[in-house]
């Protein structure tokens, strides 16, 4: 049988990362705002998210870990992706708070376990077919700018319900996308069916350096997501130059992102994540000092490295030092820890920071982020550059 030739293969994960990240440039900004109109108050709304939140940070490394034992990886995304639209649909029928909290549930869990399960089948098939990464994950930060544009309009034109049926259109796509991934089975599928691989993973020193460097360096932005548009909004910056700001900050990122090989070669995973951190003490300890726009312009630019670099690094590390097959437990536990326990304690401290401090909260990020940089290079000069021996 003739082989899938390479620029279809890109395509694919190229529509993977569009599809997905479309629906989360729908739900970051805009899924409060529906909650909101199903008559949730804003302390109803806070726990909703923060119990998914949670939910995901315990069930998503189960989830894979699940995946990982199959040893296939096309099929658990396609149960994963229906599940995620069926409590997305249920939105349609729940009624009330604890009604609309179990739906949520479903809808968080299945949803974001997506993503790191797509992500093994894509680094996968980028090592194995010599493809570039960085410019196949463009297309997810492309899609998010289109539909978070696009959901103000929207929701002005058509109302708040919108935002739901927006998100299950969008999620055909995923469901699509999923499906024509790649199929991907590890060369050792019997190997994780062992129990204790998330302990295994977890008992290794190196992991856990990486998981403290990425885990620090996301939890740095925590001021940045939670209170940077109150700042700038308190200062006296219009809506559409915020709006123009948090743009630049992801142009930036796709232009890294383009470069994603060359920046790879030359400074390797470890070091790639030691970079995100060291700009992340630059951009916090500059937004710490003033509030100047042209400073304001620059530091923005900065996101290309405290994201993108971070996000490369990230994702290379695991794609060479995890265990093939247990690749998709690896992703998931970066993503509980990076994105979920390490940016819920800090969210969770950010609050009463920028009420005290204002933007000197900054300098408390500035802190983590140097932090994160320690724990990357301690990292670069314990790690090999080969994958992890978990016997």
């Amino acid at each position: 049988m003739q082989a899938t030739p390479i620029p279809a293969r890109a395509w694919r994960l190229s529509f993977f990362f569009g599809a997905v990240f479309a629906v989360v440039g729908v739900v970051a900004p805009f899924w409060p705002v529906f909650l909101s109109a199903r008559g949730l108050t804003a302390p109803e709304i806070g726990l909703l998210l923060s119990a998914g939140l949670w939910l995901r940070v315990i069930l998503n490394p189960l989830i894979a870990q699940w995946a990982d034992r199959r040893g296939e990886r096309r099929r658990p995304l396609l149960i994963l992706s229906a599940a995620a639209m069926g409590g997305f649909l249920c939105f349609l029928f729940a009624e009330g708070f604890w009604g609309l909290m179990a739906v949520n549930l479903i809808a968080s869990v299945a949803f974001s376990s997506i993503i790191p399960l797509g992500e093994t089948v894509v680094l996968a098939t980028v090592y194995r077919l010599g493809l570039d990464y960085g410019r196949l994950r463009i297309w997810g930060s492309l899609t998010f700018i289109a539909t978070s544009f696009a959901g103000g309009p929207m929701l002005a034109a058509f109302g708040s319900w919108s935002v739901l049926w927006a998100i299950l259109g969008l999620m055909f796509g995923v469901l699509l996308a999923c499906a024509l991934l790649p199929e991907h089975t590890p060369e050792q599928p019997q190997a994780p069916k062992k129990s204790g691989a998330v302990w295994a993973l977890l008992r290794q020193p190196v992991f856990l350096l990486f998981l403290v460097a990425g885990g620090l360096g996301n939890a740095s932005h925590a001021v940045l997501y939670g209170f940077a548009t109150l700042h700038w909004r308190s200062v006296g910056y219009s809506d559409v130059l915020i709006g123009l700001l948090w743009a630049e900050g992801v142009v930036a990122e796709i232009i890294l992102f383009w470069l994603g090989n060359r920046l790879l070669s030359r400074f390797g995973a470890a070091n790639l994540l030691a970079l995100g951190a060291a700009a992340g003490v630059v951009r916090w300890t500059a937004m710490g000092l003033s509030d100047a726009l042209w400073l304001a312009l620059l530091t923005q630019g900065l996101h290309a490295f405290t994201f993108g670099a971070a996000h490369l690094g990230a994702m290379h590390f695991i794609a060479l030092a995890a265990p093939e097959e247990m690749s998709a437990t690896a992703q998931s536990l970066h993503g509980a820890v990076g994105a979920g326990i390490a940016v819920g304690l800090v969210m969770a401290v950010a609050g009463v920071l920028y009420e005290a401090f204002a933007n000197g909260a900054f300098y408390f990020m500035a802190g983590i982020a140097a932090a994160a940089m320690f724990a990357a290079l301690l990292l670069a000069r314990n790690w090999d550059g080969g994958r992890m021996n978990l016997s």
